[in-house]
This record gives C-alpha cells, structure tokens and sequence, in this order.
C-alpha cells in the first residue's frame, strides 16, 4: 500500500513547467493565463514558421457549451468556474456505469446475492468504491498526467485551462484514494472476510491506474498493453470486487473475466482516436497512432465482437445453449451500430456510438454472469 500512497505526493507542478514541455502549437494564445491560487500556466512556444499549423480542436466548446456535458464530464462541455462542478468534472461521472454495472454482474455470479436491507446496501458501498471513488481516482490522476496532452486536443479541459489549481487536484486525488480503499476495507469487515480480498483488489487496481497513466511506465504509452490494462480495470476488477463480496472467486471466473477484458481493449480504442494529435505530438503509440485510423477502427470492433462471439462458444460448449443465444442476439445490434456510427468516423460519431452499442455489451455481461451462476 505504501507503493501507492507514495507515489502521489510526488506530483509538482515543476513537472509541467520544467519537463517534457509541451511544444504547442499557434492555436492557443501566445498570452500568459494567470490564476491566483498556484494556477497552471499555459504559454505558447516559437513555432517554425514553415510548420503547418493544425485547426483548433472540432470539439472546443462554445459559450453555450452543454452544462450536461460538463457534470459528465465529456467533450461539448460548457466552461464552469464553481469549483465543485470542475471537481465533479474531472471525475467523469460518464465512465462510472460500466464500473457499478460490473458489481452487480459480479454479484450475480456469485449466486448468492438476495434482495434484502443488507446485500443491497453492500452492493451500492461496492458501487461507490468502484465508480465515484476509485474511478473518480482514476480519471483525475489521467487527467493530470495527460495534462500536457490535452494541452493540444482539448486546451479548454479544466487542468491545462488552469479552472483547477495544482493543489486542489491533488487534493482530490489523495481524497478519492483513501476513500475507496476505506470502503473496500469496510466491505471485507462487514462481509466477515478472512483475508480482505476486496482491498486487496482495490489496491491492485489503484495500483494499476497509477502505472496505466504515470511515467516511468505509463501504460498507455502502448496501444496494446494500456488499452488492456483499461479494458481488464473496467471489467475484470468490479466483477471481481462483486462477486469476492457476495461468493467465492473461482480460478474459471478469472480467466473467462480476463478474456472478456479484450472486448474492453476495444472499447478502449474509442477514446483514442480523438487524442491522435496530441499522442503523435507526445511519440504515445497509441493504436490509431501505430496502425493508422482505417486499421484502428477494424481492430477496435474486432475486438469487441470477436471476443463476444468465443464467450457465446464457450456458454454453448458448457451446455448453456439459451444463454450462448441471448448473447448472440445481444452482439447483432452493436454490430449494426459499428457500421452506422463507429465505421464511418469514429471521431465524430464515438459518443452516439458508445451511448447506442455499450448497452447492449454491458447486457451481455449480465448474461455471461448468470449464466456462471447456474
């Protein structure tokens, strides 16, 4: 644990200013933005004269930005200057589904989940550790280290536009950490766990979102590794979380959870395709980087589809022909989606896509577990 709680405090503000700088582009102000309470600065660099210069991002947002998108945290978003909606903000409350789902499909696997008073209120403390806690960890601790990265695609985000001083993000960093891992302790006390299997997994995977987005190893440096280890955070860990509360986590739920994580690569993708600037700026191999944005986008669905249909197989080869149907009924509308949005352009069309493809995965996965639980 102390790996873990180590690592934050070494976050300066210094990093920005004194290493790997970001060599910006015309597109921003060559005027200083100054803040009052050790607010980031942004400067624009000399640029060659000869360079192209890139357009401003498609997705900067207006002033009459969406409030929506703001408190969700996606792309679109209105500026805010409260300070608690910049906080909300950063968390990306729009990724926390998939966590929260991924309990109660863990839940079921376990088989011994009921709905009374107690196991309803445990599964919604699993759900916070998972979602506004440890996700919310997750996706203000990326934000930080991608600060320099966003500081070309989106230089409107809270962190590079200085709406966030360095002190309050990690502020909120440290919070959400101790507070997921203090629920997760909870969890294993009040399930009368032996072993606190729950904090461990925890720890694992606040362990993995510091390598996923911090240097030296940084994960997400590579399409292939990152892209997996953010698929596995999303799918593996809170069914794990889950079903460890409620049952026993067998070895057989591991692996099958472990190779559902490659569907979660895939829709890991996604997101990359609207920072391919930036990453090439920054030598980030991410896949539409490595592959090219054609090869990318066949990989991305690939991923998602293949992965399904072997998951349908094996319920078949396990003698759960009904369950292995429903599945394959749940993979034909996402296919359908992946022509209609994600195919013909995934940077313009990845909200719609996710918005109407991802509930139907995320069924599948309700599937999947009940189907073990049987």
């Amino acid at each position: 644990m102390a790996s873990v709680l180590n690592t934050v405090p070494s976050l300066r503000l210094s990093n920005f200013n004194n290493t790997n700088r970001v060599r910006t582009r015309q597109v921003f102000t060559p005027n200083p933005v100054s803040f009052t309470r050790r607010r980031l600065t942004i400067r624009a660099t000399e640029t060659d004269a000869n360079e192209v210069k890139p357009e401003p991002p498609d997705n900067a947002p207006a002033a009459a930005g969406s409030s929506f998108n703001q408190l969700l945290g996606i792309k679109g978003a209105a500026q805010e200057t409260n300070i608690w909606k910049i906080r909300l903000q950063l968390t990306k409350p729009v990724t926390w589904p998939p966590l929260v789902w991924g309990v109660v499909c863990g839940a079921a696997a376990s088989g011994n989940f009921h709905w009374n008073v107690e196991d309803v209120a445990k599964s919604i403390v699993c759900m916070m550790m998972s979602g506004p806690f440890l996700t919310g960890y997750t996706q203000t601790l990326n934000d930080w280290y991608d600060r320099e990265i966003d500081a070309i695609n989106e230089p409107y985000r809270p962190i590079p536009s200085g709406a966030i001083s360095e002190n309050e993000v990690i502020t909120q960093i440290w919070l959400l950490l101790l507070g997921g891992l203090g629920l997760a302790g909870l969890l294993d006390v009040w399930a009368g766990h032996d072993f606190p299997i729950v904090f461990y997994l925890a720890l694992g995977g606040s362990l993995l979102s510091y390598i996923y987005s911090a240097p030296p190893l940084k994960l997400k440096q590579n399409g292939w590794i990152g892209n997996f280890a953010l698929g596995a955070s999303y799918i593996s860990l809170p069914w794990w979380a889950g079903q460890a509360l409620f049952g026993t986590l067998t070895p057989d739920i591991i692996v099958l959870t472990t190779l559902y994580s490659i569907a979660g690569l895939g829709i890991a993708i996604v997101n990359d395709f609207k920072s391919i600037e930036g990453d090439r700026e920054l030598g980030l191999q991410s896949l539409p980087v490595a592959f090219g944005e054609e090869t990318a986008k066949w990989i991305c669905v690939g991923a998602i589809d293949i992965t399904q249909i072997s998951v349908a197989g094996y319920l078949l080869g396990a003698g759960k022909p009904y369950y292995a149907l429903a599945l394959l009924a749940l993979i034909i509308p996402q296919v359908i989606f992946q022509f209609q949005y994600f195919l013909k352009d995934p940077v313009k069309y990845d909200v719609k896509y996710q918005a109407s493809a991802q509930p139907f995965l995320v069924l599948g996965l309700l599937v999947t577990a009940l189907a073990t639980s049987h």
